[in-house]
């Protein structure tokens, strides 16, 4: 049967104390609902609809990349209420599934047997067994085991509170039936609301089929209402994710200090990754890749046996194999190493492309620049590469080798085999397998004296009588007479 999922993300979420929609807010760096849907979309659905109320303009905006039907749910009148709203778009001979924007960490895994005992007729319900099941429905069976309803904890009686066995809220129906069972909803409860999970009670008397599916974990059915819950999920998110690295071939030397933020971090046999590590976005290490502490890599693929010393920013960069980088270097967006590259302490590289077995290891900034294999630019060079209003490109050839505190003046090309001689300023081409260089004479003044240190009277004396040198003016005379329209502007 047609699958159609019904996402609800109505809710104020008011215990967040927040200006941002409760599904807006993050969760690995992106917002609740985002792995909702993201969920959502691995089931292969007809259709995805999202039931939206609270902050509608701003889960709409953020969301305007996603194929997804958005249904707008006016006023808050509970959970049955809000699947009513998107029942009237969805054909009778499908399944319906409903989900929860603020229950992220499902799986679409765990949601299939829920899909087809719904395909094969069942009402089926996600439960979960709680040692503390605290504010979630409890799922009531009668003496034969029979689903028989489900109560929600305001509404459950003292016995009724002992269940362990609790209602995810997740469910999935065939879509004529569960029409039928909505439109049987009343508000007869303590919040006057539609409750969706009324259906079930419903559908026992109607003599029709319950199933209620176990959820593989506790962790999974996890929903948020407050920031301290946000937290506690955040923390379950990430150890997953440790643990999906582990089982791929990654040592950790801390699953409990890894940060994966949204996007998808796949590792090859034989990594290493230290404590602190942030990972956004898509990222690949290829087999035995070590990343040291406190690095962030963004969008990023590493090729087999390069290594990431500690504190390194790497950002939307390609990165060969055997490369070394670090400590302390920032890789910024479009920046492509080849194998065996070294990039050094303090050195940032940003769009640019370095050849096979060049070194820029100290202090250095390498930006739109094209630099070949096995060149060696020393510490301190700049490419000085923005004019003010234009970026300007820098062209290194093969095998050439730049002196310590260069400034390469882009648009300018470095020959192969060039040498560039320290403390240079190169503003023209530098032909190729010739040295270059640009000094000033080397001065040596004999009747130099080292300064001294001046008492305080000395060096009031001294200041007042530098500002009293030609072209200085003294406060006194500033002050004489009003300045012309011309020497107000002036400095």
């Amino acid at each position: 049967m047609p699958l159609s999922v019904v996402i609800l993300a109505a809710g104020q979420g008011k215990r967040m104390n927040s200006d941002l929609p409760k599904v807006l807010q993050p969760l690995a760096g992106q917002p609740l609902l985002q792995h909702v849907i993201r969920t959502a979309r691995a089931l292969n659905p007809a259709n995805i609809y999202v039931v939206y109320g609270h902050g509608g303009a701003q889960v709409r905006a953020a969301f305007d990349h996603e194929e997804v039907d958005w249904v707008l749910q006016a006023e808050q009148l509970g959970t049955g209420h809000a699947v009513m709203q998107a029942m009237t778009a969805i054909p009778d001979d499908h399944t319906v599934l409903v989900l929860y924007g603020d229950v992220p960490l499902i799986r679409a895994a765990s949601l299939q047997p829920l899909i087809a005992a719904a395909s094969a007729g069942a009402l089926a319900i996600l439960a979960v067994n709680l040692d503390q099941a605290a504010g979630y429905g409890r799922v009531v069976r009668d003496p034969l085991g029979h689903v028989r309803g489900i109560v929600e904890h305001k509404d459950a009686s003292a016995d009724e509170l002992l269940i362990k066995e609790a209602n995810s809220g997740l469910m999935a129906a065939p879509a004529r039936r569960l029409r039928d069972w909505l439109l049987g909803l009343g508000t007869a409860n303590s919040q006057r609301e539609y409750y969706l999970t009324d259906v079930v009670g419903l559908a026992v008397k109607s003599g029709h089929r319950i199933e209620a599916v176990l959820a593989p974990s506790a962790t999974e059915v996890l929903g948020v209402n407050d920031r301290i819950q946000l937290a506690e999920v955040e923390t379950c998110y990430r150890m997953n994710r440790a643990r999906e690295l582990m089982v791929a071939g990654a040592t950790l030397a801390d699953p409990a200090r890894i940060d994966m933020r949204g996007g998808e971090v796949s590792v090859e046999r034989d990594v290493f990754i230290d404590v602190n590590a942030v990972f956004i976005g898509k990222v690949h290490l290829a087999a035995r890749v070590r990343i040291g502490p406190n690095c962030i890599i963004k969008d990023a693929s590493l090729g087999a046996d390069t290594e990431v010393l500690a504190n390194c920013v790497i950002e939307d960069a390609e990165i060969g194999a055997n490369c070394r980088i670090g400590p302390f270097a920032r890789l910024r967006p479009h920046t492509v190493l080849e194998d065996g590259v070294h990039i050094g302490n303090f050195v940032e590289v940003k769009n640019s492309e370095i050849g096979t077995g060049s070194k820029a290891n100290h202090l250095t900034y390498v930006g739109d620049a094209r630099v070949g294999s096995g060149v060696n630019v020393g510490a301190g060079t700049i490419t000085c590469n923005y004019d003010g209003a234009n970026k300007w490109p820098t062209e290194i050839g093969d095998g050439a080798f730049i002196g310590s505190g260069s400034m390469l003046v882009a648009p300018v090309r470095i020959g192969a085999g060039s040498t560039v001689g320290a403390g240079s300023t190169i503003t023209s081409n530098a032909p190729p397998d010739k040295l270059t260089l640009t000094r000033a004479p080397q001065v040596t003044s004999s009747s130099w004296t080292r300064p001294r240190k001046l008492a305080a009277d000395e060096l009031a004396a001294a200041v007042e009588g530098a500002l009293r040198e030609p072209g200085m003016v003294s406060e006194p005379e500033a002050a004489s007479g009003p300045a012309t329209p011309d020497e107000s502007q002036k400095g």
